[in-house]
């Protein structure tokens, strides 16, 4: 088993790694996202993503990306934090932090059988064509109603102290 610290991997590790997974013939399965505050939610989508395919690989926004994409007040918990805390979940098999705002770098990498998204993204996400041109396919994940990191946020600040 690998320790969670060897499942967090460079681009060129990523790299070397899924190559020798398609040799073996294995499937891959990548989604994305900040994964701030891990919720319940995030746990639901990475358990899904995880049976489509023999191995999960998280591609995990840097706290500079998230700045630029989300807020500068945000992430809430600093990116080694959070790699390490999906490093250390058995479905995931790697986890590779990037600093673009898109993940589309990421993907060119992996080059992934199937990525997994947010319904509330659609079949034409902006993944798609790059998970398609290495003849992937786009599997879509309803949200768990009521969690999403900001508003988890929101109910914790109305919080009467």
């Amino acid at each position: 088993m690998l320790s969670t610290a060897s499942k967090i991997v460079s681009r060129e590790e990523l790299s070397r790694r899924c190559e020798e997974l398609r040799k073996a013939g294995k499937t891959i399965v990548t989604c994305n996202g900040s994964f701030d505050l891990f919720h319940y939610g995030h746990l639901c989508f990475l358990e899904e993503a995880k049976a489509q395919a023999d191995v999960l690989i998280v591609g995990l926004n840097s706290d500079s990306s998230i700045k630029q994409y989300k807020s500068p007040l945000r992430p809430i918990i600093g990116q080694d934090q959070r790699a390490a805390l999906l490093s250390a979940l058995s479905i995931v098999s790697y986890v590779h932090i990037f600093d673009e705002t898109v993940p589309m770098p990421f993907l060119e990498v992996v080059r992934p059988n199937v990525h997994v998204n947010g319904s509330e993204y659609g079949e034409d996400c902006i993944e798609a064509p790059t998970v398609k041109k290495y003849g992937g396919r786009i599997h879509l994940m309803p949200k768990v109603a009521g969690l999403s990191t900001t508003g988890l946020i929101e109910r914790i600040r109305n919080l009467p102290l």
